[in-house]
């Protein structure tokens, strides 16, 4: 009972600490990391001492990294990383070989082994997705040919987290790790492992995920997504490999199914939380009375870590013929340490690589350099910002996206016709439906179609609503409610909304919301059916337009009317009857 007391107490303080630190640092503009890596400094036991064992809760919170690594997996679909190969695989492992190895030197100067140098070094030429993203989104530079070359970097990065972690263990001085079969053997289970993985994704994971969507029981496909990686990290822990490599391989068998942005939604809320508590537990093991006894030295090391990222990515980026402004731009926003670094430190402290000390100390390397980057941004931002280029036809150039794009909620035979319509003019289309009868006979038509609620916040971001241009709800039954409209309008208020109703008692529902645009489908369906009985009739095609025109006219009336007082039943004397025709 004392222990449950005691984690209770523990979680309640490192949760409000953790708060605290972030709502402030993301208040000034240094993001969540940081404010989670000071809220562990100042509950450790080198400053208020509220909280010990942050080696358990470390353990523990390394699910973050697994979870994390999942959803990575899960970004890498066929199609995306086709479309961005040369900058992935390019400009992707150019940067972290060639900022590796020279950050690797530099440590080598300290008086550093060769195997501590690449274990230091290596991670060090990660930069942080938490925090470089988020600066993207917010400058509105995502869709822009820069932001798609960072985003790139930044994947292959993340990428890079699996090798680095092998290298490492190879380089492992703990005898518990050599005492393993040979390497050959471990190869071999290696890809034993990958490729068993592979087959269980293909006929035991998508038949089960299937049938829990047939369900419809939304509780279930939580447990299932926490069940495929936890599974997936222990096999490969049973075997002696990477645990984020059993996570990441979950992921990408995962990538390119109807499931994806359904798992996505539901299992961030735990790698948020996770990865929260792994940086609170990371900041109480950082060795501040280390730090102390040299600040010089982490002041200049953190001064070389970004001075030398910044010239080696700017020059990386004007070999790939980026302009000047752009390559710097790039080069500082990507100039600091990032979270995988702290991942990486761990592993080379349990493998006798480097001492506790140098992880506190490289750890708060990383840490300042963070702090530093949204100061760099501001002092360059005339340096980085490109003068204003006009055409000789007096437009300005303005940043190269993929074309409006579009996310359609809803794939009956509403949504089909909507979605054909966009698909034929070329625009980008991301289709979600909870029917799984429905998706595989789409799929089998060559229609991609992901399996979700989209009438959840949480799944249209990871569907790219953020992104989208149009948000279509192509729904039946009426299920879209006024407070959901604005509740999607305030979380992607740049998206034009368009919502199908059944009739006009949904347009009165839905009266004063954000939606641009409100189809009633009975009226199009009906008027096309008189317009065809009309015709069957032999009426003229010209009075057939004049009575459309009319009807119409008076039904936008009555629809204003019935809007303006609520009342289903108002305007009646605008309805066409059999004797007001005769009139």
């Amino acid at each position: 009972m004392h222990g449950e007391a005691s984690l209770l107490r523990d979680g309640a303080i490192l949760l409000g600490f953790g708060l605290v630190f972030v709502l402030i640092f993301r208040r000034i503009g240094l993001g969540a990391t940081l404010g989670y890596l000071v809220a562990g400094a100042v509950v450790g036991p080198h400053v208020l001492g509220l909280v010990g064992d942050a080696e358990s809760k470390l353990g523990i919170a390394e699910i973050g990294i697994t979870l994390l690594l999942f959803i990575v997996g899960l970004e890498l679909n066929p199609a995306r990383l086709w479309r961005m190969k040369h900058e992935i695989f390019g400009l992707g492992v150019i940067q972290v070989v060639a900022c590796g190895l020279a950050i690797s030197g530099i440590v080598l100067l300290a008086r550093f082994s060769v195997e501590a140098a690449l274990a230091l070094g290596l991670p060090l030429a990660l930069s942080s997705t938490a925090q470089v993203l988020p600066m993207l989104q917010s400058s509105g530079r995502m869709r822009t040919p820069f932001g798609e070359r960072a985003f790139s970097i930044l994947l292959f990065q993340d990428l890079s987290i699996v090798p680095l972690i092998t290298i490492v263990a190879a380089m492992s001085r703990n005898p518990a790790d050599h005492a393993g079969p040979p390497g050959w053997i471990l190869a071999l289970q290696t890809v034993g492992a990958i490729v068993g993985l592979i087959l269980a994704g293909r006929f035991l994971l998508r038949p089960l995920f299937r049938l829990i969507g047939n369900m419809g029981e939304r509780e279930m496909f939580v447990f299932a997504g926490l069940f495929t990686v936890i599974a997936s990290a222990a096999v490969m822990e049973l075997l002696g490999l990477s645990t984020a490599l059993g996570a990441f391989i979950a992921g990408v068998m995962l990538a390119d199914s109807p499931y994806r942005h359904e798992l996505e939604a539901d299992v961030e809320p735990f790698r948020s939380i996770l990865l929260g508590l792994f940086f609170l537990a990371v900041g109480m093991m950082l060795n501040l009375p280390a730090i102390a006894e040299r600040p010089l030295f982490v002041a200049t090391m953190a001064l070389a870590l970004i001075a030398t990222k910044t010239l080696v990515i700017t020059l990386i980026g004007l070999a790939f013929r980026m302009k000047w402004r752009s390559a710097f731009a790039l080069g500082v926003l990507m100039s600091q340490g990032g979270e995988f670094g702290f991942v990486l430190f761990a592993q080379a402290q349990a493998g006798y690589l480097i001492a506790p000390e140098a992880a506190s100390l490289f750890g708060a390397i990383i840490t300042l350099s963070m702090a530093t980057t949204p100061f760099l941004m501001r002092a360059t931002r005339a340096i980085r910002e490109e003068p204003i280029i006009t055409r000789g036809n007096g437009e300005r150039e303005g940043p190269m996206t993929d074309g409006a794009n579009a996310l359609i909620v809803g794939y009956g035979r509403f949504g089909q016709t909507v979605a054909q319509m966009l698909i034929a003019s070329d625009i980008p289309v991301t289709l979600i439906d909870r029917d799984i009868e429905m998706i595989d006979i789409a799929a089998e038509f060559g229609a991609k179609v992901y399996y979700g609620d989209g009438t959840r916040l949480d799944l249209l971001r990871q569907a790219g609503a953020a992104d989208a241009e149009l948000i279509l709800f192509c729904l039946d039954d009426d299920q879209i409610t006024l407070e959901f409209l604005e509740s999607v309008h305030t979380a992607f208020p740049a998206a034009t909304i368009l919502v199908r109703a059944f009739d006009r008692r949904a347009v009165l529902r839905l009266k004063g919301g954000p939606a641009a645009h409100i189809v009633r489908e009975v009226l199009e369906s009906a008027v096309k059916m008189a317009r065809l009985a009309l015709g069957s009739l032999k009426i003229d095609r010209t009075e057939i337009d004049r009575i459309e025109t009319m009807y119409r006219a008076r039904d936008k009336e009555r629809l204003a009317a019935q809007l303006e007082s609520g009342n289903l039943h108002a305007a009646s004397d605008r309805i066409i009857t059999q004797e007001a025709r005769k009139d």
